[in-house]
């Protein structure tokens, strides 16, 4: 060997036998081999070889088909299911085809015939196995790294998504604190007996656009509460009739602006359900003021009111623009838009259906949307489970 010239590495082969004839002369065929670089050892018994196997002492494994009352096929299958690492080069006395496609399917990297092989053979078929393994190995370690780069990126990605909901909700709360102030002084100008003609209009004009941000900012602290998991409702006995008439008070101003016409057909009963009625009032009035918005001049919002044995089923109606088929199913998306082309002092955020769903989901109950496309209008249906079911004798029986 020439200076400074690295040895080539030992490979060490272990043999899964039960024939210590069979030991001898594969220790033969292995001594025969060029370069002194293999040893072999041997194991005969199955639970000893595969403790060996699973301590990875060795680099390459040959096995014997047969073995007492198992075979190579069952170590192969326990080496497997003990996820074991190591090149698997299977022997057997019998050429058979079914064998083979077995030996491969149970991991084995190559299969040879006893007796009709020689040392040449022997050593492409560990020189083969090797390169297998190798192989294996250089994928297993791009996969962890690939698989740690995505880890790493999602991580980041949490990271960003946790920062903005953080900022959102800061930028909410920060862009709050002035409307107050800004309100206030616009009564007290409006009150005021110098205040003339000409300026009570764009005083108007002001309270409007004021009262637009103060529904912008509430949307955006309910999306970074939806994001942040931070939504509570306090759950007691509640008439849903009376949080629906509080609903369509808060979205009446709407309503108006909008210019649509509205019916409610309400029961007179009271209908008990295990609800928060602020959270409730939220829920429906926005989907009235989500109708009233998307629904053109003239046209018509229903809300209606079914109950069951043990449910509530609430509609609300429009024959405004209708919902796309391919837009239908994300609705519900956190920031989605019915009509991306609608003025955005008219659309707002899109966060009001996404609302709505989670206020549905944290009462027990269901929210679905239906539209027959473009120009047909839409319903959206929430039901909700009764506080008590019913006790009539229909269904009793």
């Amino acid at each position: 060997m020439k200076r400074n010239e690295t040895p080539e590495k030992r490979i060490r082969i272990l043999l899964i036998d039960d024939d210590e004839d069979e030991y001898l002369l594969t220790r033969d065929l292995i001594a025969d081999i060029p370069g002194g670089r293999y040893t072999l050892a041997w194991e005969s018994e199955f639970d000893a070889a595969l403790a060996a196997i699973c301590r990875g002492e060795f680099d390459v494994y040959l096995i014997d088909f047969r073995l007492g009352a198992k075979t190579g096929l069952d170590l192969l299958k326990a080496k497997q299911d003990h996820q074991c690492p190591g090149p698997v080069i299977l022997l057997t006395g019998e050429g058979q085809t079914a064998i083979d496609h077995a030996a491969e399917d149970a991991g084995a990297d190559d299969y040879l015939e006893k007796g009709r092989f020689d040392s040449v053979v022997l050593e492409r078929s560990i020189r083969y196995a090797l390169r297998q393994q190798a192989h294996r190995e250089e994928l297993e370690k791009k996969v962890a790294e690939r698989t740690a780069e995505l880890a790493a990126a999602n991580a980041r990605l949490v990271e960003a998504d946790r920062r903005k909901d953080e900022f959102l909700a800061t930028l909410a709360h920060e862009l709050r604190n002035p409307l107050a102030p800004i309100r206030n002084s616009l009564e007290i100008l409006k009150l005021s007996t110098s205040t003339t003609a000409g300026i009570y209009k764009p005083l108007k004009v002001v309270e409007r656009q004021t009262k637009h941000m103060v529904r912008l900012i509430d949307d955006l602290l309910d999306a970074s509460r939806i994001n942040r998991n931070n939504l509570r409702i306090e759950l007691e006995p509640t008439d849903l009739c009376e949080s629906l008439r509080t609903a369509i008070e808060t979205s009446e101003p709407h309503i108006l602006t909008a210019g649509v016409t509205f019916r409610a057909e309400l029961p007179d009963e009271e209908i008990q359900v295990s609800g928060d009625s602020v959270r409730l009032c939220q829920l429906f009035s926005n989907l009235l003021t989500n109708a009233a918005k998307y629904t053109d001049r003239g046209g018509n919002v229903l809300l209606s009111v079914e109950k069951s044995c043990e449910h509530v089923t609430v509609k609300v109606t429009d024959s405004g623009v209708g919902i796309a088929p391919e837009i239908l199913p994300h609705v519900f998306e956190m920031f989605s838009q019915v009509n991306s082309t609608m003025n955005r002092s008219q659309g707002g955020l899109g966060i009001g259906l996404a609302l709505a769903k989670r206020l549905t989901e944290m009462h027990g109950g269901v929210v679905m949307a239906r539209s027959n496309g473009v120009g047909h209008g839409a319903e959206f249906i929430v039901t909700l489970p009764l506080l008590d079911s019913c006790a009539c004798e229909a269904c009793r029986t």
